[in-house]
């Protein structure tokens, strides 16, 4: 498929008015406007060309119909310590020592074709997850043991073990799909769902691989609900045109990296404002079948060659901070982290110790000034990169100096979304420079990060851990942090996955990714503050939250 890059701002204009309809999402919003309130809203963000899926069980679409399509049995706040809104479901209730929970559906929803929304279909979509594994994108199933239906309206969720931070994968993170429509898909796995059919506030209008259309459900179970009329969604695969059609108002909401927010951005109109609250860590995530990649030591010689704060600054500009090799998200999630024990690991930037590190190990320094194994096999890697985002291929250039200045070769490989994604999901890649979603702790990333059974063996499809760590011991204290519900021993458990961090190296932190909010004030007003975080703000990426945040704007 060729690539389109939008340069001009005319041709946002021509692309808009050649499409008929567009979309919004989903919530239980505070804004009292007229019914007859609509306008359009367009997002601008780097991303790549639209497939035209919208499956809620693939990674490469599931953001674009989870919330405003498929909506959620409830949605929980992850900056407000994980605050509960019913959504689907108007109730739950915990039972048998927390190993079973219950839901209690709303009454009169129904799917976009006109068929109620009933407890079968909850049901079915766990159980669909079950019997295809693939779509299971939080390993749920590793934790469950049953979803059943009872009459229209409940759904009982039976765990092996106590498991309360499962209600945030269950509850938050699966959108429910009508088992009249995905049970006739043959293999649900390859199931584009060109045509989806949800309970949303919004439809799938029109798509092409340059505009993804959305149009308002008229019959949306929140009455006098969305207020916006339209969504207009556009492909970049690069950030300056993306920031061209936000800095001039032909967007209105935007979730990337603009490299002078004052100039480029906030001068632009008094309307104009941001807010990047950090949320998770971007991250250098280390193959761990590689060979040479194997030693530890070379992992950590890596950490101290590093200066992150060089980074962040050169590749961010400083929006986003400097992570920490603990892993834990500051201020966010200052609470979780253990900082005498990233104390006593002692990592600062020093590439002297980083280049100690490797000749101690045995490792040689060629006369090009790169080390080799035993063997003479040279530290050399190659690191996988997202093209689209411009401030993460300005910060590998800063990595790739600080790397060679310790004797190790990093070579750059900055790919289309596609590539770049099927790569870093089936593990092949030395490096890679990713985020994961995260939740309303840091135990989330970390599951992400370090859990076992949802990885995949190289060639394989891997939606979390990419890097394929493989630690029982580890696995067996993430499954221990899901049967407690004690605070003390949940820190714990917390204090001893940093240690595993700190001392096994799986993953680099680099920064702290922070949600990307450009939003004008200048057509539409409700957009989430620091004074009013009632979800994270990033445009498109995190769900169902941007559905949550469409359903709060109106018209000014």
């Amino acid at each position: 498929m060729a690539k389109r890059i939008w340069t001009k701002r005319a041709s946002i204009a021509a692309l808009l008015a050649g499409v008929g309809l567009g979309v919004g999402s989903g919530g239980l919003p505070k804004a009292a406007q007229a019914a007859d309130d609509g306008g359009t809203l367009t997002i601008s963000d780097a991303q790549f060309l639209w497939t035209c899926g919208f499956s809620p069980f693939n990674p490469n679409s599931n953001f674009l119909s989870v919330g405003p399509i498929y909506e959620t049995l409830m949605f929980v706040n992850t900056l407000q310590n994980a605050k509960v809104t019913p959504w689907l479901a108007t109730s739950y209730a915990w039972t048998d020592s927390n190993k079973v929970i219950t839901f209690t559906l709303r009454k009169g929803v129904k799917w976009t074709d006109g068929t109620p929304l009933t407890a079968a279909d909850v049901a079915f979509t766990f159980n669909m997850l079950k019997k295809y594994p693939a779509l299971d994108l939080n390993s749920v199933w590793s934790a469950l043991s049953s979803a059943t239906a009872s009459g229209d309206d409940t759904v009982t969720f039976t765990f092996k073990t106590a498991a309360v931070p499962y209600f945030y994968y269950i509850a938050d993170q699966v959108g429910i799909v009508p088992e009249h429509v995905w049970s006739k898909a043959k293999d649900p796995t390859t199931y584009q769902d060109a045509h989806p059919v949800g309970t949303g506030p919004f439809t799938m209008a029109r798509c092409t691989p340059q505009d993804v259309s959305y149009a308002r459900n008229p019959n949306y179970w929140q009455p006098g609900l969305p207020k916006i009329a339209k969504i207009e969604y556009p492909a970049f695969t690069t950030n300056p045109p993306a920031n061209e059609v936000l800095s001039t108002g032909e967007a209105q909401w935007g979730a990337q990296f603009i490299p002078n927010m004052k100039a480029e951005y906030l001068s632009k109109s008094k309307d104009n404002h941001y807010w990047f609250p950090p949320t998770v860590n971007v991250s250098i995530f280390i193959n761990q079948t590689n060979p040479i990649l194997k030693d530890v030591n070379v992992r950590k010689a890596m950490v101290y060659a590093l200066n992150n704060a060089r980074v962040a600054m050169i590749g961010e500009y400083g929006y986003e901070p400097p992570a920490n090799q603990a892993g834990v998200v500051e201020p966010t999630f200052t609470p979780w982290l253990d900082k005498s024990e990233l104390a006593a690991a002692g990592y600062k930037y020093d590439p002297q110790k980083a280049i100690d590190i490797l000749e101690k190990a045995g490792y040689k320094r060629g006369s090009d000034g790169i080390f080799t194994t035993p063997d003479g096999k040279p530290l050399a890697f190659t690191i996988i990169n997202q093209s689209a985002y411009t401030d993460w291929v300005a910060a590998l250039q800063v990595v790739a100096q600080e790397f060679k200045a310790v004797g190790i070769k990093l070579d750059v490989s900055n790919l289309a979304g596609n590539d770049y994604t099927a790569k870093l999901d089936n593990g092949q890649f030395d490096l890679a420079y990713a985020y994961e979603a995260g939740g309303p702790s840091p135990y989330y990333e970390f599951r992400q990060w370090l859990y076992g059974p949802a990885s995949a063996p190289i060639g394989q499809s891997a939606t979390t851990n990419w890097e394929r760590y493989m630690n029982k011991d580890t696995d067996a204290l993430i499954d221990s942090y899901a049967t407690s519900t004690s605070t003390a021993q949940q820190h714990a458990i917390m204090s001893k996955l940093e240690k595993i961090l700190l001392d096994d190296v799986p993953l680099i932190p680099v920064t702290e990714q922070v949600d990307w909010d450009q939003y004008s004030t200048k057509q539409f007003v409700g957009w989430p503050t620091p004074k009013d975080p009632y979800a994270q703000p990033m445009a498109g990426y995190t769900f169902p939250d941007w559905a949550v945040i469409v359903l709060r704007l109106h018209e000014k």
